[in-house]
């Protein structure tokens, strides 16, 4: 799923391509894709675009007349854009593709791999009708340390979970936070309201950089060009998808916790004094037998039909 740095990205983007644009027409591949009834597509159509901003891990088109439209790409939505002047005009006959939104100067084309269409678009009148979207997230390169701490210390929840909890912080997810972690040195299945306040100006710390970085990264990278193969997992991480290959800082094989859709990744070393953390299926197979330790994994493996 797009995260914050992504997310930034696209909306800095669109920006430059679409303000004080007209959107000459809205175009839906897929009806399930519109999660609203009124106003329809055809209301917006003329209509300038003032701003692209982000809310969460959403983009939100403003348009004249506090006419908004929300995208949420969720896991697998992207958008594509498309020059004007091409051999005709951006086609929606494809199965992934679920929405095109047509401008003088382009077309920004949104798209959905899978089956499971979970990308949404919202048409909303009224700042308040945004406002109901905003799931109230800490904005964290925006805020001081006395807010991040206030916001860790809401709840009792695992680290993991507070990061990724769009109530608490605004725009992290599975990726982010995993590097995050990694980042701070700190386990993600440690409890918020356990910090010491020197793990907690560390994590601080560690948020606002690895989401600065990354922001940076990817403008250097993409220029003036349209952010392209947008994921979650990139070499340049260091232990997000890394399970199994060697930590960057102390090369200890990176592990992981595995859930339904998704994992988490970790290294036992930097974050967790060595200590394995239960992966569920594994844990679950293994029972007694499931390794505390790195030493006892290494252990596992070398036992005669252990674990690979």
């Amino acid at each position: 799923m797009p995260e914050l740095p992504d997310v930034v990205l696209y909306c800095e983007h669109l920006e430059r391509r679409t303000r004080g644009e007209p959107l000459e027409a809205m175009r839906l591949g897929s009806p399930f894709v519109l999660r609203t009834v009124a106003p329809r597509p055809s209301e917006i159509e003329g209509k300038r675009i003032e701003a692209v901003v982000r809310l969460g891990k959403r983009i939100v088109l403003c348009f004249e007349d506090e006419f908004f439209v929300s995208i949420h790409l969720m896991i697998a939505g992207r958008f594509q854009w498309h020059e004007p002047g091409g051999a005709e005009q951006v086609s929606l006959r494809a199965k992934n593709r679920l929405a095109a939104f047509d401008f003088p100067t382009g077309t920004l084309l949104l798209t959905e791999a899978g089956s499971k269409k979970r990308a949404a678009i919202h048409i909303l009148v009224g700042e308040e009708a945004l406002d109901e979207l905003d799931r109230g997230g800490l904005e964290v390169l925006d805020c001081t340390l006395d807010a991040f701490r206030d916001r860790l210390l809401l709840e009792n929840h695992t680290l993991k979970r507070t990061l990724t909890d769009p109530r608490l912080f605004s725009g992290i997810g599975n990726a982010y936070s995993d590097e995050i972690l990694h980042r701070a040195g700190l386990s993600p299945l440690k409890w918020s309201t356990r910090l010491s306040d020197e793990e907690i100006e560390t994590l601080f710390e560690a948020t606002r950089d690895v989401l600065g970085e990354w922001v940076a990264r990817f403008r250097e990278q993409w220029g003036d060009t349209f952010p392209k193969k947008v994921t979650a997992f990139r070499p340049e991480m260091a232990v997000h998808g890394k399970y199994g290959e060697p930590c960057p800082v102390c090369s200890s094989t990176v592990q992981r916790i595995a859930y339904a859709e998704n994992e988490c990744n970790y290294c036992a070393t930097c974050q967790t004094k060595g200590k394995l953390l239960a992966d569920r299926a594994l844990s679950r197979l293994l029972r007694g037998d499931w390794p505390r330790t790195l030493e006892d994994m290494e252990e596992l493996k070398g036992a005669p039909g252990g674990a690979r």
